[in-house]
């Protein structure tokens, strides 16, 4: 684990062997197994049959789907594009500093986006991040991106996203919200509120997502 926070393997990475890393550390390749298996476990790194173990990546297509839920009803998966609406930079208020383990009145950068699926408006996010780790983030870097958030964050930011909170709850669509999602002011919507952390346990994000659930459903697998 502190290699990986240290950045001695990148993303996309293949670590060492099991029996490289046992002598290394001086410990049982039964050891290194288990370490690895738990690690696995928490998608902090991918096992790849006949080729090795890698660091996680969200440059992974199936990455994305880890921290979306939203499913259409009828069961599948949809194509979705995500388009930014705005990028601003301001001072922490107290739920924002709250949340992300900051100073009040530190800079915070807001990044409002619209999910499509199918060319429907479904999700509209309300993404709050620690402006000291994303120092250059806009709106143009956004829009030339054609990498998921949270791969643009890990290839151009340095920050994983490696687990998540999420609260969920049922509000009803403010005028704002609604003409973006195109449907009736106080209609339904799920409000999902998540918190993201990276290496040490350190949020790195607040999200509010506000979903249409007309056609789709939030999905959980619980095992």
């Amino acid at each position: 684990m502190k290699s990986l926070e240290a950045g001695e393997w990148h993303p996309g990475d293949a670590i060492p062997s099991e029996t490289e890393l046992a002598s290394r550390f001086n410990v049982s390749q039964g050891t290194v197994r288990k370490a690895i298996d738990e690690m696995a476990a928490e998608n902090l790194l991918v096992r790849r049959q006949g080729k090795g173990t890698f660091v996680a990546t969200h440059a992974d297509p199936r990455a994305f789907f880890r921290f979306l839920r939203l499913v259409p009803i009828e069961g599948g998966l949809q194509p979705h594009d995500s388009e930014p609406l705005d990028c601003i930079r301001v001072k922490a208020g107290v739920d924002a500093a709250r949340v992300l383990d900051l100073e009040h009145g530190a800079p915070v950068t807001i990044v409002h986006r619209l999910l499509r699926f199918e060319g429907e408006p479904v999700v509209v996010d309300e993404i709050y991040l620690p402006g000291e780790l994303f120092p250059d983030l806009t709106l143009d870097v956004l829009q030339s991106s054609d990498k998921s958030l949270y791969s643009l964050f890990e290839s151009r930011y340095g920050v994983r996203m490696l687990r998540a909170e999420e609260r969920i709850r049922a509000v009803a669509a403010e005028r704002g919200v609604a003409e973006r999602l195109q449907v009736p002011e106080g209609s339904p919507l799920l409000l999902v509120e998540r918190v993201t952390y990276t290496y040490g346990n350190k949020p790195v994000e607040w999200r509010r997502g506000f979903y249409s659930t007309q056609k789709h459903v939030y999905l959980n697998e619980l095992n």
